[in-house]
């Protein structure tokens, strides 16, 4: 596996790293066992809680650095990219700022004695996170777990190393000690080693799903826990009492941000027949509107996709949704510009004997579905194998938060786009993985839980 840079506006080669041995491996677990061993006998709470605080100074004041690195790296746009980096220093912030009462022993309710329940550390972590946020993904596990106490050894996506590094540089210079986050260059055999590894306590992924298959087995069979986050297909309901005013401001951008390349981004919108057409040409507008080119030019709207394979894929996937019966409302023509442009894409008639149907497509590509009923969208909704988000659209908060009950999902969003917060739980159900990151949630996943019990005498 070769670990490269290489920018998909211009299509060169940046950098490439070189992999990280077994030898190497070794002396990173070595350091970050010793690491958790000290932790868990001094505990120190409040040096974590200033150096997270220092972490989070540092991605403010070197934001543009770090959002032009991601930018080349997966093309991501600069305005995108700087949004990302201040969300991360958020995760610093907020951490900080509840560690001590999320860590805070609980006290159990009993007539036989006195009990409470220690939240502990546990040990070294393994996080195999993807190329789509370079920096958020990141942040998002390594933060919580650091407050906690839980080492972590990081194997980034093989396409984005340099935000990868980065992002670990910086904690370094935000005075965490060795071992507290070490970015490798693995191969799929070492991360098997290093879940396999009896200093190693558990594995955290966000990717594929066959990549999420493959690791949850590792894991299962060294007993080890983990935690998935594997992508969706998320439906975006719009209900008969909807503010089309909002509708037309947000549906557009919730597929088009990032390039389309987001596990929660609104990929199966449901329109009831009456809106239909006006859905259709409303977001046909728009996606006529977008801007490609570079991602570093702030009047740039629509960024390349992350690499020659995505778009490739990309593809091949819009070409067997109409090999199967489905039909281009807008777009799917080859886009003339250096780079790896995809240009925004409608498919409509999609019929669930499709295999595009309970397929993600991670780009610029919208499907979209009538219903003649509230039930019939919610039957659609739930007709995938996926469950990680969705978003419904109605005036009346309470009639939307019925149907957000009905759907099967680990989250809703109500009258707007996928949004990620420090303070919210970040996760799925079915194929689209367990588990949960961010909030107090996030910091429970790799605690111990440890009772401590004193019979009433």
């Amino acid at each position: 596996m070769a670990y490269q840079s290489i920018n998909p506006f211009t299509n060169q080669v940046e950098k490439t790293f070189e992999n990280t041995t077994d030898e190497e491996l070794e002396q990173t677990l070595t350091t970050a066992h010793q690491l958790y061993l000290d932790w868990r006998k001094y505990n120190d709470l409040e040096e974590r809680e200033r150096q997270i605080l220092k972490l989070g100074q540092i991605l403010r004041e070197r934001r543009v650095e770090y959002a032009t690195i991601m930018s080349k790296e997966m093309g991501k746009l600069i305005s995108e990219a700087e949004g990302e980096v201040d969300l991360c220093a958020s995760f610093c912030d907020y951490y900080a700022a509840h560690a001590d009462e999320f860590l805070q022993p609980k006290i159990i309710a009993t007539t036989s004695g006195r009990a409470k329940v220690l939240k502990q550390s546990l040990g070294i972590l393994v996080a195999v996170e993807p190329w789509n946020f370079p920096f958020y993904q990141i942040a998002r596990v390594f933060i919580p777990n650091f407050i906690a106490g839980n080492p972590m050894i990081l194997k980034d996506a093989s396409n984005c190393p340099a935000s990868a590094q980065a992002f670990a540089d910086a904690v370094k210079e935000a005075g965490a000690p060795a071992g507290s986050l070490t970015n490798l260059f693995l191969s799929y055999d070492q991360v098997n080693k290093a879940i396999a590894d009896k200093r190693v306590v558990g594995v955290c992924l966000t990717g594929s799903e066959r990549g999420g298959a493959t690791v949850a087995k590792e894991a299962g069979a060294n007993l080890k826990k983990s935690t998935l986050e594997l992508g969706g297909n998320d439906a975006f309901i719009i209900l008969d009492d909807a503010d089309w005013d909002l509708v037309e401001k947000v549906a557009p951008a919730a597929r088009l941000y990032n390039a389309g390349q987001v596990c929660t981004s609104s990929k199966r919108f449901i329109v009831l027949e009456k809106d239909y057409d006006r859905f259709l040409k409303m977001m046909k507008d728009a996606f006529s509107k977008v801007k490609m080119g570079d991602p570093l030019d702030p009047l740039t709207t629509l960024a390349p996709l992350s690499s020659k394979k995505a778009k490739e894929k990309l593809q091949q996937q819009v070409a067997t949704a109409v090999e199967n019966g489905a039909k281009v409302y807008y777009g799917n023509k080859p886009v003339d510009m250096e780079g790896q442009f995809f240009m925004p894409t409608i498919l409509t008639d999609i019929t669930p004997d499709n295999p595009i149907f309970d397929t993600e497509m991670f780009g610029p590509v919208a499907s979209v579905y009538k219903v003649s009923s509230e039930e019939e969208a919610i039957e659609l909704a739930n007709n995938s194998s996926y469950g990680l988000g969705n978003t419904i659209f109605s005036n009346d908060s309470e009639h939307a938060e019925r149907v957000a009950a009905k759907i099967e999902t680990g989250m809703s969003w109500i009258n707007a786009g996928w949004a990620s917060l420090p303070e919210l739980p970040f996760g799925g159900v079915k194929n689209s993985g367990y588990g949960r990151e961010l909030s107090s949630y996030g910091i429970d996943e790799f605690t111990n839980k440890h009772l401590i019990y004193e019979a009433r005498q």
